[in-house]
């Protein structure tokens, strides 16, 4: 049998003292982030796991964790948080205190709730970054801090983040274009909604859409991106502006939970009928707008899915300093009309606790409601 590797092999390989390596992984406060990152790399290379006894002590380690994500106009980030919670009670952490700094929308009071976290010196972040630039001078106070942070749903490239866990951006936008283009049978002009550019998650499902056209289908021509920043009322009102300036627009992707206001200006402008409409996530009023055949897919992101691994990944590292992937992606799923119902009631009985389905496949007495699984009439 190969011999275990212990910490003696990775100070060895590293040039440093055994003593440094043991400072590392522990988490010291005295330790830097950099020597920390060297040390973490080097024992996920070289195949490092902590023994059961050491990890059963770090198990009982007290931790708060600061989940820091919008409120959100649909249960999208409900499902977010929800999936965060049922990881952390299916593993029956009781020392694990979650900590939930909720702000109203994207970009507002994001980055001070974030500092918040970090004057509270919490254990590890997990937060949604809408505006990378202004969250990098924050991330370099987390990582001399040795404060870990996991993103989810989108990514801040080079701010020294632990992890990313999102759907995968790129095979949702060419989804999105493979559909809308087959429908439209290779010809027509197209639009995209987006919270802003700057945001990577819905900048790169642009790209994807963009890209899949120009190389698929060059008889589509796709417009600017229309930027609605999270709003219901800018949504609307860009929308009927693009409707306006565009009398042969033939379909519309909504890369954001927001495809409420965009199918309203439509309506109001008696133009539904003549689009081919492509949307994101899934809540109970889209439902309806599923089945009478307004909106063609959904692609779904699996937020409580997403939710779960980011806590997981988090945990794991300020438990076992397990050094995660940098980046975790999800396929999406496709819902249409024809798939809505068998859809809605898996999700539905995935929504329960896993802990509590593997004890006795009860229910959860006093759960949280959640709208999505209401749209079929799913008792919970």
């Amino acid at each position: 049998m190969a011999k275990r590797p212990t910490i003696v092999d990775i100070a060895d390989a590293l040039g440093v003292s055994i003593s440094t390596v043991h400072r590392a992984l522990k988490g010291d406060a005295n330790t830097t982030a950099m020597t920390r990152n060297r040390v973490l790399q080097m024992a996920k290379q070289l195949g490092y796991k902590p023994n059961l006894a050491a990890r059963f002590l770090s198990s009982k380690r007290s931790l708060r964790i600061s989940i820091n994500t919008p409120k959100g106009e649909t249960s999208f980030w409900d499902e977010v948080r929800a999936g965060i919670e049922d990881e952390r009670d299916s593993l029956d952490l009781e020392n694990v205190q979650l900590e939930h700094r909720i702000y109203p929308h994207l970009g507002d009071r994001e980055l001070a709730e974030f500092e918040a976290a970090l004057d509270k010196r919490v254990d590890g972040i997990v937060a949604y970054p809408s505006d990378p630039t202004g969250l990098k001078p924050l991330m370099r106070r987390a990582a001399r801090e040795n404060i870990p942070v996991v993103f989810v749903a989108t990514d801040a490239p080079d701010t020294g983040r632990l992890a990313v866990v999102s759907i995968d951006t790129a095979a949702s936008g060419s989804l999105a274009a493979d559909m809308m283009a087959r429908i439209l049978q290779g010809r027509g002009k197209v639009a995209v909604t987006l919270f802003a550019a700057n945001v990577l998650e819905h900048a790169e499902k642009y790209r994807a859409f963009q890209r899949t056209m120009e190389k698929l289908y060059p008889g589509i021509k796709v417009l600017p991106p229309v930027e609605d920043q999270g709003e219901d009322s800018i949504s609307y009102k860009a929308f009927r502006k693009v409707l306006t300036d565009h009398h042969d627009l033939a379909g519309v992707y909504v890369t954001t939970e927001e495809s409420l206001p965009v199918i309203r200006a439509a309506r109001d402008m008696k133009r539904l009928d003549k689009l081919t409409m492509v949307t994101t996530d899934l809540f109970t009023d889209l439902v309806n707008e599923i089945r009478s055949g307004v909106v063609t897919a959904t692609i779904y992101q699996r937020p409580r899915t997403q939710g779960s691994m980011a806590f997981r990944v988090l945990h794991e590292f300020l438990v076992e300093s397990e050094c995660p992937p940098r980046r975790i992606t999800f396929a999406p799923h496709l819902v249409m009309r024809g798939n809505l119902d068998f859809f809605l009631t898996k999700a539905s009985l995935d929504s329960e606790p896993r802990r509590v389905r593997a004890k006795s496949g009860a229910r959860q007495s006093g759960s949280k409601e959640r709208s999505l699984y209401s749209a079929r009439g799913v008792s919970k």
